[in-house]
């Protein structure tokens, strides 16, 4: 099956739920049975060797298994619970119970990614509306497994599922999702010229987007350095140093979301470093990765989107002067973009340490509202002067991005 027909078949589970779940509430279902079945597709191959460590470890009296299971699964993460989707059907009556008892049988770090969805809730009105097993049934049929379905078609299956979702809702789709070949796009301007750099022996670089959605634009800068980039089977740029040091790090303020991104990371990397450095929460708020500086910058901020949630927090940050992220000053409160913009600007590296490279997607709104109302910036001698800009009467002034 490609992509776009998974996508449809995944998607046909609403004519199943409509009557039950609004259309705003379809994604409480579809999202964590899709990440589910691809964790299950996943572990299938070692499932029986972790279920035999983990008793030969118990008759051995050691309590702390987690290690040991990890290696026996082969990931950084693994399932204890003698189910899985085919023992799960095999015993309708007890269906909530069991899926219950499967989920918990996750090691912490992937329970925590499937609580994110709140997904203890959509299980009792599937089960009180007499849908779960049919509902669970259809997942059982997709085989998701990496052999069928490598990480960056799936990354795109649910890439294309928020899209839809965001659709649903009349919402923005550029919200939690920016096309592949934007991305791919950002990621080679990010990357021009630095090529020579990144072919060095021993290179260890960092990548970071402060509002990394399902995490593509980290995973495909990663690829672009590692893998090169390939459509339809064909190579299309080379890689640029195979034997790199790549680090991911991000952060996401929407739960489904950062749920998807990091139960992908832990997918795509055995060891689970990165995934581990996917945080969740606010970055204006709660920066989980604060006094951190990187090496290449990415991100699409939501467009459209106010910070009065955030707004105490980055005024006392901003109090800070220098020492804080927003010590030039902020946007109206409307204008979340500059924001965000700011915060990359914080962790960037200076000059000397080598700089930073940003990319970073933003429409036409801060520039036409920024030079409409007067800030605060820092003066050259260190201390604070007021810069009131108004747009000319022949057009908006000519600026270049740096």
């Amino acid at each position: 099956m490609t992509h776009t027909e998974i996508v449809s078949f995944i998607w046909d589970v609403a004519n199943l739920i409509r009557d039950t779940f609004k259309r705003g509430k379809y994604q409480d279902v579809i999202l964590p049975l899709t990440v589910l079945r691809r964790l299950d597709c996943v572990l299938a191959p070692t499932k029986a060797k972790v279920l035999a460590r983990k008793a030969e470890l118990r008759g051995l009296g050691l309590e702390d298994m987690d290690a040991q299971l990890k290696k026996a699964s082969g990931f950084a993460f693994y399932n204890t619970s003698r189910y899985d989707f085919d023992r799960l059907l095999g015993d309708a009556p007890a269906l909530a119970a069991n899926l219950r008892n499967y989920i918990v049988g996750f090691s912490d770090d992937m329970r925590e990614v499937i609580e994110r969805f709140d997904f203890d809730n959509t299980i009792s009105k599937l089960d009180e509306s007499q849908l779960l097993y049919q509902v669970v049934e259809r997942f059982g049929t997709l085989d998701l497994h990496p052999d069928a379905i490598d990480n960056a078609t799936m990354g795109t299956i649910f890439e294309e599922l928020i899209r839809k979702f965001n659709e649903a809702l009349d919402e923005n789709p550029g919200e939690h999702f920016t096309p592949r070949d934007v991305v791919h796009l950002m990621v080679e301007l990010m990357l021009a010229g630095d090529e020579e750099g990144l072919s060095r022996v021993g290179t260890v670089r960092s990548v970071y987007d402060p509002c990394c959605g399902s995490g593509g634009m980290l995973m495909i800068a990663k690829q672009r350095i590692l893998e090169g980039r390939e459509e339809n089977g064909e190579l299309l740029r080379r890689p640029i140093n195979r034997d790199a040091d790549i680090h991911l790090f991000g952060q996401e303020v929407n739960p489904e979301t950062w749920a998807i991104s990091r139960s992908d990371f832990f997918m795509k990397d055995p060891e689970g470093h990165d995934a581990k450095r996917i945080a969740f929460g606010s970055v204006l708020s709660n920066d989980r990765h604060a006094g951190q500086r990187f090496d290449y910058l990415i991100a699409n901020p939501p467009y459209g989107k106010d910070w009065k949630r955030d707004k105490d927090a980055v005024k006392a940050e901003h109090e800070r002067g220098a020492a804080g992220r927003f010590g030039p000053g902020f946007p109206r409160i409307s204008d979340g973009q500059t924001l965000f913009l700011l915060y990359m600007l914080a962790r960037a590296r200076t000059p000397k340490d080598g700089g930073t490279r940003i990319a970073i997607i933003m429409n036409g709104s801060p520039g036409w509202t920024s030079r409409r109302r007067s800030q605060t910036w820092p003066g050259r001698a260190g201390g604070v002067r007021r810069v009131s800009a108004r747009r000319r009467r022949a057009g908006p002034s000519r600026h270049r991005s740096r």
